[in-house]
């Protein structure tokens, strides 16, 4: 099984943008689809974007025309761009497969804070 290493998270502003990234510990060409979650604290987790291997996507209304999810399977990583931050976006990302999420198989994420 593909695991996977989150990183890129931070502490920013309102209105703010980061780009997280979560190379794979193989290759993802073979991956059909990648998602990005997150889980805000005293919540349950969440979806937010995911990624096909056709590179189509999807998102949570939320965060849409906001954050922008892509692929680079020479690279095998997958990217989440976040615009327009804000306080409610705060949360520990995991990037994750249908695959790991059904067997409850998770990274240890990178936190993201977004201060008022």
């Amino acid at each position: 099984q593909v695991q996977f290493v989150e990183s890129g998270g931070g502490l920013v502003q309102a209105g703010g943008s980061l780009r997280l990234s979560c190379a794979a510990s193989g290759s993802t060409s073979s991956i059909a689809t990648i998602g990005w979650y997150r889980q805000a604290p005293g919540k349950q987790r969440e979806s937010v974007a995911f990624i096909s291997g056709g590179a189509f996507t999807n998102y949570v209304d939320s965060v849409k025309g906001r954050f922008t999810i892509s692929r680079d399977n020479a690279k095998n990583t997958v990217y989440l761009q976040m615009n327009s931050l804000k306080p409610e976006d705060t949360a520990v990302y995991y990037c994750n497969t249908p695959s790991n999420v059904a067997k409850d198989n998770w990274g240890k994420g990178t936190l993201v804070t977004v201060s008022s």
